[in-house]
């Protein structure tokens, strides 16, 4: 598989998703350990829709997958959705596929480029992101790159015959002030 590297950090690069990987994220999208943490278990994803997802999201929305730089290698996929030019406004999405890749700094680093990406190119004020009670790894990846909670919606997922709450996240741009990128010529 090709890929291309629109955002390079140190150990990972974002690259504009493929259709070519159609097969990896239906995998991980029916896999519970990791749509657990995404609260999305009721769905099943089948290699047809998640093929429609990617081709409607591939046009409409600023997404990634994540490469390993060293492997070249797929291991996850981010982006920013519900993009509002006009409320300079987006929603943060991600996920690390590749079991081996999780809790190694892979997810913080791609957070990083992204938001370098949605502040100084895209000219968001505001991205936001909804995270599982229960997902403490994700909490803290998301504090360690500056998101702050602003409020918890009580009981909202139903996730396993139980009940959990989601807590809401964002960050503005005038809190990130890290220069991530490696691949771009304007500091």
């Amino acid at each position: 598989m090709k890929y291309f590297k629109k955002l390079v950090g140190e150990r990972v690069y974002l690259s504009p998703r493929s259709l070519e990987d159609v097969e990896k994220y239906t995998e991980w999208m029916n896999d519970f350990r990791i749509t657990d943490y995404t609260g999305r278990s009721h769905q099943s994803m089948t290699l047809e829709a998640e093929k429609k997802y990617l081709e409607e999201k591939i046009e409409s929305e600023v997404t990634f997958g994540i490469i390993d730089s060293n492997e070249n290698k797929l291991i996850g996929g981010i982006g920013l959705h519900k993009v509002n030019h006009i409320m300079r406004t987006a929603e943060l999405g991600i996920f690390i596929g590749d079991k081996e890749y999780r809790e190694k700094g892979y997810g913080t680093e791609s957070i990083k480029l992204i938001l370098d990406f949605g502040f100084n190119y895209l000219n968001l004020n505001n991205i936001k992101l909804d995270v599982m009670e229960f997902n403490k790894r994700a909490q803290a990846c998301y504090k360690k790159c500056g998101f702050k909670e602003y409020g918890r919606r009580r009981k909202c997922r139903f996730i396993n015959g139980k009940y959990y709450d989601v807590i809401e996240m964002d960050i503005l741009s005038e809190e990130f002030k890290e220069n991530c990128i490696k691949n771009k010529e304007i500091n």
